[in-house]
């Protein structure tokens, strides 16, 4: 959905939602690292916007290669995206605060 010079939505979810992607494997490790590989809270925690970049990526591809429902799949993964910051968001903070151990 192009309309003049604006690119659709779905070309800067993808790429900006991979990398988040990486970002929340690299912190899981990170934890997995600096423990003694028990699980904690933090590890599930940081499990929901791993699947939520995930989804939205693939959403993102999908609604790139969709003709027929390119707006549905596009504001869906717009809002699964939005919800993967904010879950991030609300992780860093509890991290910063020392809420998450």
């Amino acid at each position: 959905m192009k309309k003049g010079n604006r690119t659709p939505i779905t070309h800067h979810i993808l790429p900006t939602s991979s990398n988040l992607l990486g970002i929340c494997f690299f912190i899981l490790s990170y934890v997995k690292m600096g423990e003694k590989s028990e699980i904690t809270l933090l590890d599930e925690c940081v499990i929901l916007p791993i699947v939520l970049f995930f989804v939205a990526s693939l959403l993102s591809y999908l609604s790139m290669r969709s003709e027929k429902d390119k707006p549905r799949i596009e504001n869906a993964a717009d809002l699964i995206f939005m919800l993967g910051i904010l879950s991030l968001s609300v992780i860093a903070i509890a991290l910063f605060f020392e809420i998450i151990k």
